[in-house]
């Protein structure tokens, strides 16, 4: 299930998803707090792959490759976002490896014209017996496969 407020807007690539601020997410001046947007991101990226079949459910993992780290996480603020409600969630996968990905993201304002932070956030899937980098699976390939940024074209 999608926890979109209104129609996702069409993108050239990847998928936007829309998520809430809630107002504990929000800092002492009324903005949302810096440390929030990673999990504003992880809850944009939970449903794209829970509706494509992997998640966690009921405390148990439905694919190998829910089992995963984050490695690096990096973000530009640009412009606050204020106050409560939805927020554009824009993400795609710039790299996925053997066994590591690296997604791109966007937050902006649901009409799209104002980018609050962009980022990277690289992950590694790992074994869960050794917690070593462990291959993506064929399903986990081809959900990636629908998030990939085309390579741009020789000018």
């Amino acid at each position: 299930m999608s926890h979109a407020i209104v129609d996702q807007p069409a993108v050239e690539f990847g998928h936007v998803e829309h998520v809430t601020v809630h107002f504990d997410d929000l800092d002492a001046l009324g903005i949302l707090h810096n440390a929030r947007y990673a999990v504003l991101l992880e809850r944009a990226l939970t449903p794209y792959w829970a509706e494509r079949g992997v998640s966690f459910q009921a405390g148990r993992q439905s694919a190998p490759d829910v089992f995963h780290a984050v490695r690096e996480f990096t973000i530009t603020y640009r412009a606050p976002i204020t106050g409560t409600g939805p927020v554009a969630v824009h993400f795609w996968l710039e790299h996925f490896g053997t066994s590591s990905a690296e997604y791109g993201y966007q937050f902006r304002s649901l009409d799209g014209r104002v980018v609050h932070a962009e980022g990277r956030r690289a992950i590694v899937r790992l074994d869960p017996a050794t917690l070593r980098p462990a291959p993506w699976t064929e399903t986990a390939r081809a959900v990636a496969a629908t998030l990939l940024r085309p390579a741009p074209s020789p000018a």
